[in-house]
């Protein structure tokens, strides 16, 4: 009876050592399925934003210079359970093409970000301002909003819709941006490691 008991605890001693070896594999797997989970779920909100507020400012009739604010506002409202209040970000571009010598261009009529005063939310609030990636202001409006690094006179061109755009074209270009804070930033077992997800979340919606 001997050897069966000493192949039994044979037995016991490799199956704990296996699962001492596997469970940093299991737990880095875990980790990783949740953060994804987390980020994905994140995407796919700001992502909705981005497409509900160029379909409202496209289709709407409010003016941005006094309504942009709102809008953002509204947009915004829709996003539990994500915290945008201090880690979200929207901007609102307008474009317009210009063909000139048979070549079309687009430039930025005017563009907003969230940064609302009569609420004391956006930018001002959260300090959070990611750069738009569709043309990157720099200076705003503290009551608006509005970027005010240029006048009608002298609009930047842009490459959203270059060349694509008829003379006098208006299209609506919304940004998200969204500050995501991995659970398990760092995680790591020997050569393995968690996949970074972020820092800026990162959506946008041409109408």
């Amino acid at each position: 009876m001997m050897p069966i008991f000493r192949d039994r605890r044979r037995q016991r001693g490799i199956a704990a050592v296996e699962a001492a070896l596997l469970l940093p594999l299991l737990m880095l797997l875990l980790f990783g399925m949740i953060d994804g989970a987390r980020a994905l779920q994140a995407n796919i909100i700001i992502t909705n934003i981005s497409r509900e507020g160029a379909n409202l400012v496209a289709r709407g009739s409010t003016d941005l210079e006094s309504g942009s604010q709102d809008i953002i506002f509204a947009l915004m409202s829709s996003a539990p359970p994500l915290d945008v209040t201090n880690q979200g970000m929207v901007y609102i571009t307008r474009v317009m093409g210009v063909v000139s010598n048979g070549a079309s261009r687009s430039v930025v009529l005017d563009q907003y970000r969230w940064d609302d005063a009569a609420r004391a939310l956006g930018a001002r609030k959260s300090n959070y301002r990611p750069v738009s990636k569709v043309y990157n202001c720099g200076s705003w409006s503290a009551t608006t909003g509005k970027c005010s690094a240029f006048t009608s006179t002298n609009r930047p061109t842009v490459s959203v819709m270059s060349g694509k755009l008829d003379n006098g074209e208006v299209v609506y270009v919304v940004e998200t941006f969204y500050r995501y804070d991995m659970m398990f930033s760092g995680f790591a077992s020997g050569a393995l490691s968690l996949p970074d997800f972020g820092p800026d979340l990162y959506s946008f919606t041409v109408f």
